[in-house]
Protein backbone atom coordinates (compact mmCIF):
# COMPACT_ATOMS: atom_id res chain seq x y z
CA UNK A 1 0.00 0.00 0.00
CA UNK A 2 1.47 3.35 -0.87
CA UNK A 3 2.70 5.45 2.12
CA UNK A 4 2.58 2.86 4.59
CA UNK A 5 6.46 3.65 4.98
CA UNK A 6 5.50 7.21 5.95
CA UNK A 7 4.54 8.86 9.72
CA UNK A 8 1.78 10.99 10.13
CA UNK A 9 4.41 14.06 10.85
CA UNK A 10 6.17 14.45 7.23
CA UNK A 11 4.85 16.97 4.60
CA UNK A 12 5.12 15.85 0.99
CA UNK A 13 7.28 18.52 -1.19
CA UNK A 14 8.95 18.85 -4.10
CA UNK A 15 12.79 19.61 -4.70
CA UNK A 16 14.35 20.50 -8.06
CA UNK A 17 18.33 19.24 -8.12
CA UNK A 18 20.54 19.60 -10.87
CA UNK A 19 21.61 16.89 -12.59
CA UNK A 20 25.05 16.79 -10.69
CA UNK A 21 23.47 16.47 -7.63
CA UNK A 22 21.05 14.56 -8.06
CA UNK A 23 23.22 11.91 -9.26
CA UNK A 24 25.81 12.18 -6.61
CA UNK A 25 22.94 11.98 -3.93
CA UNK A 26 21.76 9.04 -5.61
CA UNK A 27 25.01 7.13 -5.42
CA UNK A 28 25.52 7.95 -1.77
CA UNK A 29 21.94 7.02 -1.58
CA UNK A 30 23.10 3.84 -2.86
CA UNK A 31 26.39 3.38 -1.22
CA UNK A 32 24.23 3.60 2.33
CA UNK A 33 21.57 1.29 0.95
CA UNK A 34 19.12 4.08 2.11
CA UNK A 35 16.52 5.77 0.08
CA UNK A 36 17.46 9.16 -1.40
CA UNK A 37 14.34 10.96 0.47
CA UNK A 38 15.86 9.91 3.90
CA UNK A 39 19.37 11.94 2.64
CA UNK A 40 16.90 14.43 2.24
CA UNK A 41 15.31 14.70 5.12
CA UNK A 42 18.59 14.04 7.61
CA UNK A 43 19.97 17.33 5.21
CA UNK A 44 16.96 19.21 5.90
CA UNK A 45 16.60 18.59 9.57
CA UNK A 46 20.66 19.55 9.97
CA UNK A 47 20.27 22.51 8.24
CA UNK A 48 17.31 23.73 10.08
CA UNK A 49 18.93 22.69 13.05
CA UNK A 50 21.80 24.80 12.65
CA UNK A 51 20.17 27.75 10.72
CA UNK A 52 17.03 27.64 11.82
CA UNK A 53 14.41 30.39 12.20
CA UNK A 54 15.47 32.30 15.82
CA UNK A 55 13.17 34.54 17.69
CA UNK A 56 13.76 38.32 16.15
CA UNK A 57 15.68 40.82 18.25
CA UNK A 58 13.32 43.37 18.26
CA UNK A 59 10.43 41.17 19.32
CA UNK A 60 9.36 42.74 23.21
CA UNK A 61 12.04 45.27 22.34
CA UNK A 62 9.07 47.62 23.72
CA UNK A 63 8.21 46.10 26.76
CA UNK A 64 8.10 49.10 29.66
CA UNK A 65 6.81 46.32 31.94
CA UNK A 66 3.79 48.48 33.08
CA UNK A 67 0.71 46.82 33.58
CA UNK A 68 -2.16 49.89 33.09
CA UNK A 69 -1.04 50.35 29.71
CA UNK A 70 -4.28 49.44 28.40
CA UNK A 71 -6.42 51.27 31.01
CA UNK A 72 -4.62 54.75 30.32
CA UNK A 73 -4.21 54.44 26.59
CA UNK A 74 -6.12 57.88 26.22
CA UNK A 75 -4.04 59.67 29.12
CA UNK A 76 -0.68 58.54 27.58
CA UNK A 77 -1.51 59.44 23.91
CA UNK A 78 -2.85 63.39 24.64
CA UNK A 79 -1.48 65.32 22.61
CA UNK A 80 -0.15 62.85 19.57
CA UNK A 81 -1.59 63.30 16.02
CA UNK A 82 -3.10 66.66 17.21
Amino acid sequence: MYGYHMSYNKEKTTVYLDSADHRRLKAMAEAANRPTAELIREAVAEYVRRHGATTAASIGAGRSGRTDLSERAEELLEGFGA
